[in-house]
């Protein structure tokens, strides 16, 4: 088969080496435009026109699709039997989703029809999800409402960050999507999804990863592990931003002011909060590296230190 990728981020990369893995005929890849970045502003390629160099593919780097004939035209001289969305970041408009043969098919990183949207990985962790997954589904001009061709479940512990689960839900993605190829020819059973079910994954905000010590611990280890590797949750002490990229909850409770370091000890820093102890195993001081608490507490006297 014939297949056009579109796909801009890191989390696109491993459907995008897949299908070059592929018995299928990958002709060509859509992705965003070239981004300023860095400290110079300097425009840089996306992960995925970087892949698609390297594998010797024509790359299309169209604004948008919605009304831009020229890059409808574009898609259609490619005479795509599938056109295979990931992560692509750009509206397609009915006439993109119905010129392949077989349409669009999208990786999601969710068990749909929960967490449609933007950020369904980080919301799956800070809402206490037990288990996620990934979703093949052939797309309609709806958000992520399309049905669904097969589904790859992923399990969530208390010590799975979003950084983690982005790289093993990119690889099932990968492999889930090539098995929905391989089936197509012969026909798939679209499920519907149940629109009664459906829960929205909004886009992360900076503001959000601000700790609010009158949270219960159980909910900021969950933030902490969703906010990692972005936007990282923080507290301030002494005017300065500390950054915790790990940590987990304990049920114990402490008479102390929430944000008060309680204990510290080789497994993490204990900071009370207004329902159980935060227990933080990895963070980053002002102007350092990551570290583990047992680092960051070497020469520095931490019991009854206050954050912010």
């Amino acid at each position: 088969m014939r297949i056009v990728f579109a796909g801009t981020p890191e989390f696109a990369l491993p459907t995008l080496q897949a299908i070059a893995d592929s018995g299928h005929e990958l002709v060509a890849v859509f992705t965003q435009p070239d981004r300023p970045a860095g400290r110079g502003r300097k425009l840089k390629p996306s992960p995925v026109k970087a892949a698609a160099l390297d594998l010797g593919l024509p790359v299309f780097q169209p604004e948008k699709l919605k009304k831009n004939a020229e890059a409808l035209e574009q898609l259609a001289a490619l005479e795509p039997d599938v056109m295979v969305v990931v992560a692509y970041g750009l509206i397609l408009p009915k006439a993109v989703l119905e010129l392949p043969t077989y349409g669009c098919l999208n990786v999601h990183a969710s068990l749909l029809p929960r967490w449609r949207g933007a950020a369904p990985i980080a919301r799956a962790i800070e809402a206490g999800d037990a288990e996620t997954g990934v979703t093949i589904m052939q797309m309609d001009v709806g958000l992520d409402t399309g049905d669904m061709l097969a589904v790859r479940r992923w399990p969530i512990d208390e010590t799975t960050t979003a950084g983690a689960l982005h790289d093993a839900l990119a690889a099932q993605g990968g492999a889930a999507l090539v098995e929905v190829l391989d089936a197509l020819p012969d026909g798939l059973k679209p499920e519907p999804q149940d629109d009664a079910k459906a829960t929205y994954a909004a886009m992360l905000d900076k503001a959000e990863a601000a700790v609010d010590w009158s949270q219960p611990a159980m909910r900021i280890a969950r933030l902490v592990r969703a906010f990692s590797p972005w936007p990282v949750v923080h507290a301030e002490l002494d005017g300065d931003r500390v950054r915790f990229w790990q940590a987990v909850s304990r049920n114990t409770s402490a008479a102390a002011e929430p944000g008060t370091v309680v204990a510290v000890g080789r497994d993490g820093i204990d900071i009370a909060t207004v329902d159980g102890i935060l227990r933080v195993t990895e963070l980053q001081l002002p102007g350092k590296r990551r570290m583990s608490a047992a680092d960051a507490a070497n020469g520095r006297d931490w019991i009854g230190t206050r954050f912010g």
